[in-house]
């Protein structure tokens, strides 16, 4: 038998294989992969979603890390308020002198809040304090004072 078109030994030498396997015929590049060209149903949809797969993660991490920040934030606040309370404790019972509300309102300064309220009753001091953290009020409350 001759060395033609069709025979094992001709594919291997157009493949660079043994010349097992399926040839694609003739006139057919037998590494062209599938079909690509004008008639074929391939256009593209792994970019399209990479891309998206891509941008929903990047939306998710920003929307994961807004979030956790906030909570850092209201953490922050409520350390705060903690703080401010028991300033006001501390000056009231008089450990520390000056007036309670206003040593209150310096701890809160200090630790970048504002003093919404501050109320002291006998040795008890009841603040609240507020931050403004991305456009969103965070608050938070604290009472201090004697152990009853």
């Amino acid at each position: 038998m001759s060395e033609g078109i069709g025979t094992p030994s001709d594919r291997a030498a157009r493949t660079g294989t043994s010349g097992f396997g399926v040839w694609p015929g003739p006139g057919v590049s037998p590494d062209a992969g599938p079909e690509t060209g004008p008639g074929s149903t391939e256009r593209g949809a792994g970019s399209i979603l990479a891309l998206a797969v891509l941008a929903a993660t990047v939306l998710l991490t920003t929307l994961v890390l807004s979030v956790l920040g906030l909570l850092t934030a209201g953490r922050s606040v409520a350390n705060a308020a903690d703080a401010a309370a028991l300033a006001a404790a501390d000056t009231a019972s008089g450990a520390i002198p000056g007036f309670p509300c206003e040593a209150a309102d310096a701890v809160a300064t200090m630790n970048e809040t504002t003093v919404t309220s501050c109320t002291v009753t006998g040795l008890i001091a009841s603040v609240s304090v507020r931050r403004r953290v991305h456009g969103i009020d965070i608050s938070a409350s604290a009472r201090a004072g004697p152990p009853a």
